[in-house]
């Protein structure tokens, strides 16, 4: 049951958004020729790197770096086409590939050394495939209920070849862009459980660009990490989810078991699960999310990175 409900909600996080909350102040937006995205910086220290998302824009992580800008320096990413950001015209036939090399170019450009990279959803996905692709460029990881593989969560035997057509129907349906108010707020209610953001998810749903929204998807589903996050060799924390499924039967074990068979080739992952989280962890259990996420960064084998 879990496996269904989880292939569902990230469906459902591709086509609803959230509300930004106040902008942090001295916020400054970094000049980048990155089409993919732009980046506000705010605060100082060591360089951390907040990536949203589908759909979402970095405004997401706004009571985040709240927390964090007096010790460390925010890098928060928006991507094009995601929530009210522009998109890219056309938008490119790799988009997520795409995103991860101007990412690691925008590391070289910035000249951070080994940023510590927080991301949720999509974002935590974009962190993996940075951190195996170029392990030298970026810090520890703090992955927010992702995994390597999305469309092996219904079938652990599924490979990305096999899961083109069903991505394709997908990409081909979110491209559209259809979908009822009313459908939007029910499904994030399977998101979030405080009304206020239910309303918030609901309310963002038409900033973002269905043509962008699609391709991401396609992107995420038939791109397989499992064996490919072998190659990290940094501390990450991976956070993840399972209140949302105790209603269908789901137990903690076994959304932890889908969880660690997905991060087999990265022993060192530490994986905590919420009590009481559902999908938006930082939103929903946000005491639990905030003290996971400083025990982490006071890490040793993180703080010295």
């Amino acid at each position: 049951m879990f496996t269904r409900l989880f292939f569902r909600l990230i469906f459902v996080v591709a086509l609803v958004l959230a509300l930004p909350a106040a902008r942090p102040a001295l916020a400054q937006t970094a000049p980048t020729p990155h089409p993919a995205f732009n980046v506000t910086v705010t605060g100082h220290g060591r360089p951390v790197i907040l990536i949203p998302g589908l759909t979402c824009p970095g405004a997401v992580w706004d009571e985040t770096v709240a927390r964090y800008r007096g010790q460390y320096q925010c890098h928060v990413v928006s991507l094009a086409g995601f929530g009210g950001v522009g998109p890219q015209q056309p938008v490119p036939a790799h988009l997520l590939q795409d995103t991860r090399d101007q990412l690691l170019a925008y590391i070289k450009a910035q000249k951070l050394r080994r940023p510590v990279i927080i991301g949720h959803s999509l974002g935590g996905f974009l962190a993996l495939w940075m951190a195996a692709t170029d392990p030298t460029a970026v810090g520890p990881l703090e992955i927010v209920d992702s995994l390597p593989f999305i469309s092996a969560v219904q079938n652990p035997a599924a490979t990305a070849e096999l899961a083109r057509p069903q991505a394709e129907q997908l990409r081909q349906q979110v491209s559209q862009g259809h979908l009822t108010l009313t459908a939007r707020r029910q499904m994030s209610a399977g998101m979030v459980t405080d009304s206020a953001r239910i309303t918030q998810l609901t309310r963002w749903s038409q900033g973002s660009d269905p043509a962008t929204v699609a391709q991401a998807m396609y992107d995420m589903y038939t791109t397989d990490l499992r064996a490919d996050v072998a190659r990290i060799k940094q501390p990450v924390l991976v956070l993840g989810s399972w209140a949302g499924y105790k209603q269908y039967g789901s137990t903690k074990e076994s959304v932890r078991a889908t969880f660690t068979q997905q991060y087999a080739q990265l022993p060192q992952a530490r994986i905590e699960l919420s009590e009481a989280g559902r999908h938006f962890l930082m939103y929903d259990d946000t005491a639990w999310f905030f003290a996971q996420t400083d025990a982490f960064l006071r890490q040793r084998a993180v703080a010295v990175k």
